[in-house]
C-alpha cells in the first residue's frame, strides 16, 4: 500500500515570485492540506542564478529536502529540485496524523531514496519511503563511514549544533536552528548526524528543510541556508551555525551534546542504540557517557562526572565488566579533572562500596584521597574505609600512606593554610590513612580552634561535624581548647555556636561553651542585662567563687564592648566578691563604669568608694585620682567632706592628669552644688571664690542654673537675699567668678524676683534687710529696678554693700 503523494510544479518560471500548481494529486489528500503545502513545497533558486543552465549545472543547485508539520497534525516528507528554464518540481508525501515512516525509518534517511522524481509521472508510482523501507543497504549519501567523516570535518560545530538541536527538540518555541552549508546535501548530513543522537520520539517528528531562501518564513526546527541567505548570528529569532565562517571559540556547556560531539567524532553511532537501552531520562548525559567510556571513547571532565553520577544512581543497572570499566576510565590520569567530577566520583563509590569487590572499589577511592590531598577542593570528603577492604583494597591503601602520609603530616604540622575546611579534611585523611598524629594534634587544634574563632562562618563545613563525630580525641582537645579561649573571646565563641552545633554531651564540664550557648536564647527573652548574667552563669553549671574566669566570659557575653552602668557595675561587685573580679580580670571593667557614668549617676560615687577599698592594689595611681574624686564627691554630698574643699577638688584634678571629664564633672558638681545649698561654710566659699580656677568657677555657674536652685530661689525668701548677697561680694575675686557672678545675677535671679508677686516680693526685701542692712535693701530695689543700669546713686550703694 502506498502513502498519498502529490507533484507541485512551476507555473511561470522565470517571471517573478515562484508559483506553481499541482500536477498530481493523491485523492486522498484533503483540499486545505494542498493549500497549505504549496508555499511550503515553493522553490526559489539562489540569487544570481542564470535563468537556463545545462542539466550539470541545474543539477548542482540546492536541494529542498524537508520533513514539516502541518496544522492538522499530519507531516509532509518532500524533496524540491530546481528545473531547466528557471523552473522547480516538487515530489512530496503526505504522512496522515500519528502514522510513522513506513519501517520506523528516520525521515532524514529518505534524503537518498531512489523514488524521489524530478517530473511529474503519467501514473502515479509507489511512493519513495515505502520503498526505502524495502530496500537493503544504507540510503545514497548519508552511509555511516560518510556520516563519520563529516562529523570530524565539522568537529569545531558538533557539540554547539547538537545542543541546540537538542533545545529546540525540548522546546518548540524555542529558536529554529540555522545551518549555513554551501551544498544542502551538507544540511542532510547535520540532520541526519543529529537524529542519530536525539531520542528516537524527538529524532521522528524533529521538521527541518536542507534549503530556503528565506529562514524567517518556515515553520521547520532546523533550516539549511547558502551563505548569502544567512541571517545576522546575533539575531535572537536564529540560532545560526555557519561552518564555512571562522571555526567557534568557547566550550559548550552541554554534557548531553559534548558526549554525542565526542562519540561521533570517534565514529561510532551504534553507541547511540547501546545507550538508548539503559534507564534514563530524555537527553540524559549519563548514558551515553557510561557507554562511550566503555568503548574507550575519552571524554571530558563534565561528561566523565555525568557518567558517575547516572551509575551511582543506579549501581544495579552495569554489570560487573562493564562497572570495572566505568571505573577504569574515572581513574585514568587526567589533567582536567574538577570538584564536580571528585564528587560525583565519591557518589559513585559510595553506591559500589559493598556491591562490588574492592579490585573495584579500591582504586576509585585511591583517586578520590589523592585527589582530596593534592587536588586542591576542600569541599572532598575521603571515602570510607570499607572501601579499602580485602587484601587488594589493603594493598591500594598501603600504596597511599607511602605515597601521601608524609605530605599530610608536613602539612598538618607546619600550619594549613586552606583554613577549617583543609584542616578538617587532612584530619580525617590522616585518620583514614591511620596516620600517628599524637605528636602533631594538640597544635593542629589549637591553630583549628583559633580559626574557627576568628571566622566562625568557616565552622559550618560539612565535615566539620563529621570529623568530631569520627574521633573523640579531636573532639575532646577541640572543645577544651575552645572553652580555654572563650573567657578572652566571648562573642567570638557566641557567633561560633549560632552557626554550629558542637557536641557537649560527653563528660567535659565545658563550662564557657555552655555559657556561649546560653546567652543568645537569654538575650532574646529580653531580662536585663544583670538577669541575663545570672541566667548564663548558671548555664556554666560553675559558681565564680570556685572558677572565676566563669565571670570574665559572662561580662564579655553580657556587655561585649559596651561598658555596664554603674548601678550594674554596683550589683557585679556587690553579689561577687572582689577576689573572683580580680582574679577574672573583670575589675577594670567595674572601674570604667564608674569613670562612664553621667554626673547625674548616683551611683558612680558609691561604686568608686567601693572599687577604691576592694582593689588598692591594681588601679594605677592616675585612675585612683579620678576614682577619689568620685568619691570626694560623695563625701561631699554626704557632709563628711574635710574642710579645703577647693584645695582638695584642685589636688585631686592634678593627679588624675589627663583626669577623666566625668569624673571632674561628678567632683566640682558637686561642691559647687555644697556652696550652693543654704548653710554652706562661708570660708569654704571664700577659698573657692578666690581660687581662680577657672574650672572650679565655671561649674558653680552650671550648677546655678538647676533646677533645684531655681526651685529654692522661688520658694525661700532667705535663700534669695542670700544669693544677692554673695553674687555682689568678692568684686576683686577674678575675672572668671566677676563673669559668672555677674552672668547669675543676670540671667538667673533677676528673672526669679522678677516673677514674684508683691508679697513674695516684700518677703524678700525683708530677707535682704535683715541679712545685711538699709544699705543692702536700698542696693537690692536698685538692683530690681527695669533701668537698664543702676545709675551712679545705685553704684556707689551697691559699692558700699561689697564693701560691708
Amino acid at each position: 500500500m502506498s502513502l498519498p503523494q502529490l507533484h507541485y510544479t512551476s507555473v511561470t518560471p522565470g517571471d517573478g515570485e515562484p508559483a506553481g500548481r499541482f500536477t498530481a494529486v493523491d485523492p486522498a489528500i484533503p483540499g486545505p492540506v494542498r493549500a497549505e503545502a504549496a508555499p511550503i513545497l515553493a522553490y526559489e533558486a539562489p540569487a544570481g542564478t542564470p535563468g537556463r543552465l545545462p542539466d550539470a549545472q541545474l543539477r548542482s543547485l540546492p536541494v529542498a529536502f524537508g520533513f514539516v508539520l502541518l496544522s492538522d497534525g499530519s507531516h509532509l516528507l518532500s524533496r524540491t529540485v530546481a528545473t531547466g528554464a528557471g523552473g522547480f518540481h516538487a515530489h512530496a508525501v503526505h504522512l496522515l496524523p500519528g502514522t510513522p515512516v513506513p519501517g520506523r525509518v528516520l525521515p532524514v534517511a529518505a534524503w537518498g531514496a531512489a523514488g524521489w522524481l524530478a517530473t511529474t509521472p503519467d501514473r502515479m508510482p509507489p511512493d519513495p519511503l515505502t520503498a526505502l523501507a524495502t530496500a537493503h543497504g544504507p540510503s545514497r549519501g548519508l552511509t555511516r563511514e560518510g556520516l563519520g567523516d563529516f562529523a570530524v570535518a565539522r568537529s569545531p560545530w558538533l557539540a554547539a549544533v547538537l545542543s541546540d538541536l537538542r533545545r529546540v527538540s525540548e522546546d518548540p518555541s524555542a529558536p529554529p536552528v540555522v545551518l549555513v552549508e554551501r551544498q544542502s546535501a551538507d544540511v542532510a548530513r547535520w540532520v541526519a548526524l543529529a537524529t542519530a543522537v536525539l531520542p528516537r520520539d524527538h529524532a521522528e517528528r524533529l521538521t527541518f528543510t536542507t534549503y530556503t531562501r528565506h529562514p524567517g518564513r518556515t515553520t521547520h526546527q532546523v533550516v539549511g541556508v547558502l551563505p548569502e541567505d544567512a541571517p545576522d548570528a546575533r539575531d535572537p529569532r536564529f540560532r545560526v551555525h555557519a561552518a564555512s565562517g571562522p571555526r567557534p571559540s568557547g566550550t559548550v556547556d552541554d554534557a548531553w551534546a559534548g558526549t554525542a560531539a565526542r562519540i561521533w567524532r570517534s565514529r561510532s553511532p551504534e553507541l547511540f542504540r547501546e545507550a538508548a537501552e539503559l534507564p534514563g531520562e530524555p537527553f540524559a548525559a549519563g548514558p551515553l557517557a557510561v557507554t562511550a567510556l566503555g568503548a574507550g571513547i575519552a571524554l571530558g571532565s563534565e561528561e566523565r562526572a555525568a557518567a558517575a553520577d547516572w551509575a551511582a544512581e543506579r549501581p544495579y543497572a552495569l554489570d560487573e565488566k562493564r562497572t570495572r570499566q566505568l571505573t577504569d576510565a574515572l581513574t585514568a590520569p587526567a589533567d582536567d579533572r574538577t570538584a564536580a567530577e571528585c564528587a560525583a566520583a565519591l557518589r559513585l563509590l559510595t553506591a559500589l562500596d559493598g556491591r562490588c569487590p574492592a579490585s573495584v572499589t579500591a582504586p576509585l577511592a585511591a583517586l578520590l584521597v589523592t585527589e582530596a590531598v593534592r587536588g586542591g577542593d576542600v569541599a572532598l570528603e575521603p571515602p570510607a574505609r570499607s572501601a579499602f577492604e580485602e587484601p587488594a583494597g589493603e594493598r591500594v591503601l598501603a600504596g597511599l600512606v607511602e605515597e601521601l602520609g608524609d605530605e599530610v603530616l608536613a602539612e598538618l604540622s607546619s600550619g594549613v593554610p586552606g583554613g577549617v575546611a583543609r584542616t578538617v579534611q587532612l584530619l580525617r585523611i590522616a585518620r583514614l590513612l591511620d596516620l600517628d598524629r599524637a605528636e602533631l594534634l594538640p597544635g593542629v587544634v589549637g591553630r583549628l580552634a583559633g580559626a574557627l574563632l576568628d571566622d566562625p562562618g568557616a565552622g559550618a563545613c560539612r565535615a566539620l561535624p563529621d570529623l568530631l563525630d569520627e574521633q573523640f580525641d579531636v573532639r575532646t582537645a577541640l572543645l577544651g581548647e575552645l572553652d580555654r579561649l572563650a573567657p578572652d573571646r566571648p562573642a567570638d565563641t557566641e557567633r561560633l555556636l549560632t552557626r554550629v552545633t558542637l557536641p557537649f554531651t560527653g563528660t567535659q564540664a565545658l563550662p564557657h561553651l555552655r555559657m556561649c550557648a546560653e546567652a543568645p536564647g537569654a538575650k532574646a527573652r529580653g531580662a536585663d542585662r544583670v538577669e541575663i548574667l545570672h541566667t548564663v552563669l548558671r548555664a556554666a553549671g560553675m559558681s565564680p567563687f570556685a572558677e572565676p574566669l566563669v565571670l570574665r566570659t559572662a561580662v564579655g557575653l553580657v556587655w561585649g564592648e559596651e561598658t555596664p552602668t554603674a548601678g550594674e557595675a554596683r550589683s557585679l561587685l556587690g553579689e561577687t566578691t572582689s577576689d573572683a573580679h580580680r582574679t577574672a580580670g573583670t575589675w577594670a571593667r567595674l572601674v570604667d563604669a564608674a569613670l562612664a557614668a553621667p554626673s547625674g549617676d548616683e551611683d558612680a560615687a558609691e561604686l568608686a568608694h567601693d572599687l577604691l577599698r576592694g582593689f588598692p592594689q591594681e588601679i594605677g595611681a592616675r585612675v585612683r585620682a579620678c576614682l577619689m574624686l568620685l568619691d570626694f564627691a560623695r563625701d561631699l554630698r554626704a557632709g563628711t567632706a574635710e574642710p579645703g574643699w577647693a584645695d582638695r577638688a584642685r589636688t585631686l584634678r592634678s593627679r588624675a592628669e589627663p583626669a577623666e571629664p566625668l569624673a571632674l564633672e561628678h567632683a566640682f558638681g558637686a561642691l559647687a552644688e555644697r556652696l550652693l545649698a543654704p548653710g554652706r561654710p562661708d570660708d569654704e566659699l571664700y577659698a573657692f571664690v578666690h581660687s581662680g580656677d577657672e574650672e572650679l568657677i565655671a561649674a558653680y555657674g552650671v550648677a546655678g542654673r538647676r533646677e533645684p536652685v531655681l526651685a529654692l530661689l522661688r520658694a525661700d525668701p532667705a535663700y534669695v537675699a542670700d544669693c544677692f548677697a554673695v553674687w555682689n561680694a568678692h568684686p576683686h575675686a577674678g575675672p572668671d567668678w566677676t563673669r559668672i557672678r555677674t552672668a547669675l545675677l543676670e540671667e538667673v535671679l533677676r528673672p526669679v524676683v522678677r516673677a514674684l508677686s508683691p508679697e513674695e516680693l516684700a518677703a524678700v526685701e525683708g530677707a535682704v534687710e535683715r541679712e545685711g542692712s538699709s544699705r543692702t535693701l536700698e542696693a537690692f530695689r536698685a538692683w530690681n529696678r527695669p533701668s537698664r543700669s543702676l545709675g551712679r546713686l545705685g553704684r556707689r550703694i551697691a559699692g558700699r554693700v561689697r564693701r560691708a
